[in-house]
């Protein structure tokens, strides 16, 4: 994800970061909560809106969804809390 965000010139860090796994019948993987930050620039805003899109390489998982929940900005800062699943390849 961070490689992701630099890739589009903007420089983010995970302060948060949770996981539960998860299953379905078919499939086996994890729920992951992630709390973002970054400078509150264009850039930074237009990667969020990007990024469910975005095929985000995890070795060993594939990203199945990705929804930002909520996004918080402050003193020039953008916080940006992020609810992801993950499956593993097969």
């Amino acid at each position: 994800m961070i490689a992701s965000a630099a890739s589009c010139t903007v420089t983010a860090a995970v302060i948060e970061a949770n996981q539960v796994p998860w299953a379905s019948a078919t499939f086996s993987g994890a729920r992951h909560r992630l709390t973002l930050t970054s400078a509150d620039t264009p850039g930074a805003a237009a990667w969020l809106a990007a990024l469910p899109e975005i095929d985000l390489p995890i070795a060993g998982h594939l990203v199945a969804d990705l929804h930002v929940a909520a996004v918080t900005r402050a003193g020039g800062s953008l916080h940006a809390m992020l609810d992801v699943l993950t499956v593993e390849e097969c």
